[in-house]
């Protein structure tokens, strides 16, 4: 981040600046994090679900740091002499707007990328696509929310030349928010599923969400959809004030996949671009990641990146960890996708294992934020472990719709176990695993089946 004078931050906060060191008057860096903090930062005292940084605002201050940013309806002593403290209204707001203003600074293309499944895997296509030509800016692992989104942003410099931003939400107007941020000129969404349904209602309220990434676009503005999505495609044919782009497997897309080569670790597959057929290469596998490889693909299009300089770059992709790793060990091969969960990621994954030869076992854990679709949720996950695996794990408290309606559809009972927690499942493994299984391991982040990938791959 360039040095912003305190004058600047105040500014953009619409902040009062109370107390004015005389030692520091720029900062070069926004934390969160007191324990990250130093003279040169600006450390937000943030109100989080669980801790109030305000009661961290003297910690910061013991780091060194020189810059406080705190509600003005907060009366907590600050111990220290010749410190910059700025009051304001809402740190989390003030954090983005801070944000916004640097942001600003940089004229370079933004790309805005959400969806209910595969964003962050959206997100690391198009980087590689886009990084092969420009020096590009993304969201460190899953800092994609109202404080990732500003904390990236705040790492920008003079060397980028392209800023590819996740975002992800939980409820209505939270794209909206950080769409006003980053204001960016592509947006992709890589689909609608039942990821967090809890609290929007109705994949009709997602995907009215998800569209909130339009919210400031114009004629100059690109949106770039999966096409085969039943909630996206119905904005093929509508007259929109921006440009549309529509990627999937289906001929009416824009670009549209029509051969497919996968091995264990890698993918070749061949796309019909304006009438012409041509053919790419990504170092994973899933047919889920197709769809996001041609998602970067016509992002990289829309940047006047060639087809050339689009593949070279999609071959160099790197996926941020614990989304399909694939590790393998004298024992077991084992399919590490535990970072999180939805029914739709959980049936894409259990694709991926039935393309193995060797016996297949699911260890499924519980998909959280489903409300009133919990059990039938869970159900379609059991059916599909069922059509998928040779053998099913499940954990949790909902995991045990998914044996129920694997059982009732057909699966060998005696393949099947549940276990409530994963230190049963643990100790049960050496009574249920074989060697040269393949094991995929999959539920949502809360779930921490971490463990569980830790353990098998030792």
């Amino acid at each position: 981040m360039n040095y912003l004078s305190i004058e600047e931050v105040v500014n953009a906060c619409k902040g009062n600046l109370i107390s004015k060191s005389k030692e520091v008057e720029s900062i070069n860096e926004l934390v969160i994090d007191s324990r990250l903090a130093n003279k040169n930062n600006v450390f937000f005292a943030i109100i989080g679900e669980s801790l109030d940084g305000h009661k961290f605002i003297n910690s910061a201050i013991e780091n060194g740091c020189k810059t406080i940013l705190k509600n003005k309806d907060n009366n907590t002593e600050i111990i220290g002499e010749d410190i910059n403290i700025i009051e304001v209204e809402n740190t989390e707001f003030a954090l983005g707007d801070i944000a916004k203003y640097y942001k600003s600074k940089f004229d370079i293309p933004y790309i805005g990328v959400t969806g209910s499944v595969g964003k962050t895997s959206t997100r690391d296509m198009i980087y590689a696509a886009v990084s092969s030509q420009y020096k590009t800016l993304k969201n460190m692992k899953n800092l994609n929310n109202q404080f990732g989104v500003p904390l990236t942003l705040a790492n920008l410099d003079e060397s980028y030349e392209c800023a590819v931003i996740e975002m992800g939400m939980s409820g209505f107007n939270e794209i909206e928010y950080l769409v006003n941020i980053v204001n960016p000129k592509i947006g992709v969404i890589s689909n609608i599923g039942l990821s967090h349904i809890e609290m929007l209602g109705s994949r009709e309220g997602i995907f009215k969400a998800k569209m909130e990434i339009t919210t400031n676009f114009d004629e100059s503005c690109t949106l770039i959809v999966n096409g085969d999505d039943d909630m996206l495609a119905t904005l093929k044919g509508k007259d929109l004030n921006y440009n549309l782009k529509t990627f999937g497997f289906e001929k009416d897309n824009t670009i549209y996949c029509v051969g497919v080569e996968m091995d264990d670790d890698s993918t070749t597959f061949k796309v019909m671009m304006y009438g012409k057929i041509e053919q790419f290469y990504i170092p994973t596998v899933g047919e889920h990641n197709i769809y996001n490889a041609m998602a970067a693909i016509l992002v990289g299009q829309t940047l006047n990146l060639t087809l050339d300089e689009i593949r070279s770059g999609l071959e160099t992709l790197e996926i941020t960890k614990s989304r399909m790793d694939v590790i393998k060990n004298d024992n077991y091969t084992v399919i590490d996708s535990v970072y999180n969960a939805s029914v739709d990621s959980m049936r894409a994954a259990l694709k991926v294992l039935n393309r193995y030869e060797n016996r297949k076992v699911a260890v499924l854990g519980d998909m959280f934020e489903m409300g009133s679709f919990a059990e039938a949720g869970h159900r379609q996950v059991g059916k599909d472990a069922s059509e998928n695996a040779d053998v099913l794990i499940a954990i949790g408290k909902d995991a045990r719709f998914m044996v129920e309606e694997a059982i009732a559809n057909g699966m060998n009972k005696e393949n099947t176990y549940y276990f409530e927690i994963k230190e049963e499942a643990i100790e049960n493994f050496k009574n249920i695993l074989q060697k040269e299984d393949v094991i995929l391991v999959k539920a949502s982040r809360g779930m921490h089946l971490e463990e569980i990938v830790k353990f098998l791959s030792k």
